[in-house]
């Protein structure tokens, strides 16, 4: 097996895990967790086994690393306060595609602040996904759950996260991999503080639950971040992308073992939207002229 081959399949089982996160968090939050007392035990959980891996790499960590940390921090921060109360108010289905959006909004975005040109392969991908979108989350009064606004609200945040990650590891003094083990802590204390604030903290209380918990944190949000950092280089980044827009096809996998069950309209919405995902990862050749 070739080191490319290698990696994907590595990527891949990393996206199965993703997947697999939508329904393990709405089961923990089922138990008796509050979202943002999970989202802090999965963080700090992260940064905790990440820090003790890395600290050697760690000590030497520059004042550009610790501040784009904490810019990035802030915008996965976001993202998380949006999952973890729009997956309790829609369907683990509808959560898994709306919160993969980030590969159109990413482009979208950095054509309002950069003034990057949109491609036609953009403009065709955002319409098949509006189209995708209203039919997996309207119901038959025309109005998407308030699970389904807030995850958009994810998509949105995430790609902001990707557009400051993307700024800050161009920069020589920014490591790549202090900052990606420092934003974890940076969300781990953000989503303890609202925890604290706004929700009576609980630890996990059942065995299911805590296993679940481990695994979102060391699992999901550890080992994936550290195996996505080596493994990357390795293969191309249209592959990357491509392998990643697996997570709702898994989602879907998991949330239909679990029980759950969409309308036909839905499942056309879904699988429409997961061309256009495609749409905009795959390179298409072009045609040569003779």
């Amino acid at each position: 097996m070739t080191k490319q081959k290698r990696a994907d399949l590595l990527l891949v089982l990393i996206t199965a895990c993703w997947g697999m996160s939508y329904y393990l968090t709405d089961r923990c939050l089922e138990t008796g967790m509050t979202p943002m007392g999970l989202n802090a035990f999965r963080f700090l959980t992260a940064f905790a086994l990440l820090a003790a891996v890395f600290f050697p790499h760690l000590r030497c960590i520059s004042r550009a690393t610790l501040q784009y940390s904490l810019f990035v921090g802030l915008a996965l921060a976001g993202t998380y306060v949006f999952y973890g109360y729009g997956i309790t108010r829609t369907s683990l289905s509808n959560a898994g595609f709306i919160c993969a959006l980030p590969v159109v909004f990413t482009p979208l975005l950095d054509f309002l602040f950069r003034g990057t040109r949109l491609r036609r392969k953009l403009l065709l991908a955002m319409a098949l996904c509006t189209l995708g979108l209203a039919l997996l989350t309207l119901n038959e009064s025309f109005r998407p759950r308030l699970g389904d606004l807030l995850c958009l609200g994810v998509a949105l945040c995430y790609a902001i996260d990707l557009l400051i990650t993307e700024e800050a590891v161009r920069r020589p003094e920014v490591d790549p991999l202090a900052l990606g083990v420092c934003q974890l802590g940076v969300v781990g204390v953000i989503t303890l503080a609202l925890s604290l604030l706004m929700e009576p903290f609980r630890l996990p209380s059942t065995p299911f639950t805590w296993g679940a918990a481990l695994f979102l944190g060391i699992v999901c949000s550890g080992i994936a971040f550290v195996v996505q950092s080596v493994q990357q280089q390795y293969t191309t980044a249209s592959h990357v992308g491509l392998i990643f827009t697996l997570e709702p096809v898994f989602s879907a996998i998991v949330a239909f073992i679990a029980g759950e069950r969409l309308r036909p309209l839905g499942y056309i919405g879904a699988a429409i939207m997961l061309l256009s995902l495609l749409l905009m990862e795959v390179d298409w050749p072009k045609k040569r002229k003779k």
